[in-house]
């Protein structure tokens, strides 16, 4: 795939759309291809996080179990796996298995820490980003705590 190609998959991304083009083309130059055929492991639960994966074909199974049950989530075309280990070491909440053949890109956290270093200004951008992100959660555990509290006065 060209690096024009991926740059454009990164840049549908809503956090790495922020990122300025020098950088963007910087971490579409470093991401690592691969090819998956059916039934290949990404990465299991529980074991720790070094980046995302976008999926650029085919589709991948996301599941929080280890029991044989369908999978709680289906990843196309588009779909970046992962995205805090971009920023942070967490590990993995779900397997991701490869339902078909696949095409991924895996961006490791550590280029995206040298990319942000060398761009203050997308770094500065995807903080901002993050940080309404977070007053948006904060603000929707406040309202599911003033429900939890009606009910338990009610």
């Amino acid at each position: 795939m060209a690096l024009d190609d991926d740059m454009a998959l990164l840049a549908r991304q809503p956090l790495l759309n922020l990122m300025e083009r020098d950088a963007l083309r910087l971490l579409a130059f470093a991401a690592e291809s691969r090819t998956l055929r059916a039934g290949d492991v990404l990465f299991r639960v529980g074991e720790p996080s070094d980046g995302a994966v976008l999926v650029v074909s085919g589709s991948v199974a996301l599941t929080a179990g280890e029991d044989g049950k369908p999978a709680d989530e289906i990843a196309g075309p588009g779909a970046l796996i992962g995205e805090l280990a971009l920023f942070t070491s967490v590990p993995r909440q779900v397997t991701a298995i490869a339902r078909e053949p696949a095409q991924v890109m895996r961006l490791p956290r550590s280029v995206m820490r040298r990319v942000l270093g060398e761009s203050p200004d997308s770094a500065e951008a995807i903080a901002a980003a993050i940080g309404d992100r977070l007053r948006g959660f904060v603000d929707e555990l406040a309202a599911v705590r003033a429900a939890l509290d009606a009910i338990d006065r009610g």
